[in-house]
């Protein structure tokens, strides 16, 4: 508005001046002292004499130049038309330095590597200064576009790659930018090492699926849910100056990081004592029960089953990484005492290494966090603010077309569906049975959708079955691995879906020789 009035000042005074010398008969000028608009009055041409017309265009003047400069000052403030332009191409909100970080981003994801690999920020520079294609597992080629032949499928990692492609599609509601100072001190909001609003968010999105009770809840956030275990067992277990220990259990099949990551602390305030069957039946004997920590997988990896706990009295840490809608149905919102979750199995970013614990004990709860905070003084606030973003996106689409839980289900669906039309073809595989089931969140009975296939080797001969797939060209992880037979494997279906076909590739492989081989002995 000043701008505008400065503009309208000059005008006035420049018609003033106009009028006085072609007409000859203006009146001194008069500038308002509110918005500095200046009026031009007229008088009688009778009334000049030399020294008045004089002094009139001396003031005329005066306020004419001074007119300028305040024109001068204000056009110099505005922004640069280009600034203009590009303040109107982005809704009114012109952009400086995060510009080049824009430019950068969307030039490295619109590189296609033939649709089998991606381009990175912090990919390695290649001779043009720019990063080069990273391949999907047996491709290659600058562009990715040269199938590996006769290539080892790996099916043993957990890489939560199927919900790249959603991303994908939701690059603007995913893409997160921040200045280079941002959250630098170690402290977040009120001194504190959590973001305020990403606890709020995830209790939002816990009321929203309906898969736990966090309201009233602590929250805890770790650097993926393996800090998380190894903090929850600290907090569960007996002080050191007790002398006790706490026997760490967990049922078989069972995720082997709660044995491997209790074992490598060594801790004299805990152990690894193995299998739940041990403990299961002696929930009569409260001494023995009330130093047992049972970690209980619901749905458990590697066989998807929902699981309760089953030693009584035990102090029950349930690990709900895969309770969500894409991966299993929903009965009921949890209500345990401690449970885990993941943002690697919830929406796929399993590199930004993000956990959280809800905690109904305080106690417990501040000793969890004592731990984190000695270990690494929380988790990455650059996280923390990559997180907020992708959780927003997901309760924004809830139930609705661009569901992450509706795309991850379809996904992982047609997977289980595809391998278990070939396996079905096997007597020397089989895969778990697994049933369909009501989901409360999505009202309906769905077909199941399992993170990994838990295979069984069923000849004789076979008696280590990852070594026979190992053979067949799959990398699987073994079932002794998990406390359970060597009979047994586990496939991961979590990864892209190269990753995928190739498996499915190799797997209708080792079927048809199989049925080669019958027909063969038959015909004999």
């Amino acid at each position: 508005m000043q701008q505008c009035t400065g503009l309208l000042s000059l005008s006035r005074a420049g018609a003033c001046v106009n009028n006085y010398l072609k007409l000859g008969h203006a009146r001194p000028l008069n500038q308002s002292p509110h918005d500095g608009t200046i009026h031009c009055q007229t008088m009688e041409p009778a009334s000049r004499t030399p020294g008045v017309l004089g002094l009139q265009v001396l003031l005329c003047s005066s306020l004419l130049l001074n007119a300028l400069l305040v024109a001068h000052h204000i056009l110099s403030a505005l922004p640069a038309p280009s600034e203009l332009l590009g303040a109107a191409s982005n809704g009114g909100c012109s952009l400086s330095w995060s510009l080049q970080a824009a430019r950068d981003a969307e030039s490295v994801a619109a590189t296609g590597c033939s649709g089998h690999g991606r381009v990175f920020l912090d990919g390695i520079v290649g001779e043009d200064g720019r990063p080069g294609c990273e391949c999907n597992t047996c491709f290659q080629g600058p562009d990715c576009s040269v199938r590996t032949p006769d290539c080892t499928v790996d099916a043993d990692s957990g890489d939560p790659m199927f919900l790249e492609p959603y991303w994908m599609r939701h690059a603007e509601a995913s893409a997160v930018v921040f200045s280079g100072w941002h959250r630098m001190s170690y402290r977040a909001t009120d001194g504190r090492f959590q973001s305020v609003e990403l606890e709020r968010i995830i209790k939002q999105l816990h009321r929203a699926v309906g898969n736990a009770v966090a309201d009233d809840k602590h929250i805890v956030f770790g650097t993926g849910s393996a800090q998380l275990i190894s903090a929850l067992v600290y907090a569960l277990s007996p002080d050191s100056n007790s002398g006790s220990s706490a026997g760490v259990v967990a049922t078989a099949p069972y995720y082997p990081a709660y044995k491997t990551s209790t074992v490598l602390f060594d801790s004299r305030e805990n152990h690894w004592e193995g299998s739940t069957a041990t403990w299961a039946n002696a929930s009569g004997n409260s001494t023995m029960n009330e130093d047992i920590i049972e970690f209980v997988t619901s749905p458990n990896n590697p066989d998807a089953q929902l699981r309760r706990p089953v030693v009584g009295g035990a102090s029950a840490i349930v690990d709900h990484a895969y309770y969500w809608p894409h991966f299993t149905h929903i009965p009921a919102p949890d209500d345990e005492d401690v449970m885990i979750f993941t943002a690697s199995k919830l929406s796929g970013h399993a590199s930004s290494r993000f956990g959280w614990a809800l905690i109904r004990d305080e106690k417990v709860a501040q000793r969890v966090n004592d731990y984190i905070q000695q270990n690494t003084m929380g988790a990455s606030r650059d996280t923390q603010l990559r997180m907020l973003g992708v959780i927003k996106a997901i309760v924004a689409n809830l139930h609705g077309k661009d569901d992450i839980f509706a795309f991850g289900q379809d996904v992982m669906t047609a997977k289980w569906r595809k391998l278990n039309a070939v396996v079905s073809r096997s007597r020397r595989i089989s895969l778990q049975k697994i049933p369909p089931q009501y989901c409360t969140y999505l009202g309906k009975i769905r077909e199941p959708s399992p993170a990994y296939a838990w295979v069984k080797c069923e000849r004789e001969e076979d008696g280590d079955c990852s070594d026979m797939l190992l053979k067949a060209k799959i990398i699987t992880r073994p079932g002794d691995w998990c406390g359970a037979s060597s009979r047994y494997t586990r496939i991961s279906l979590l990864k892209s879906q190269d990753d995928f076909d190739l498996l499915l590739q190799r797997v209708t492989e080792l079927v048809d020789a199989e049925e080669d081989t019958t027909a063969g002995s038959n015909s004999i």
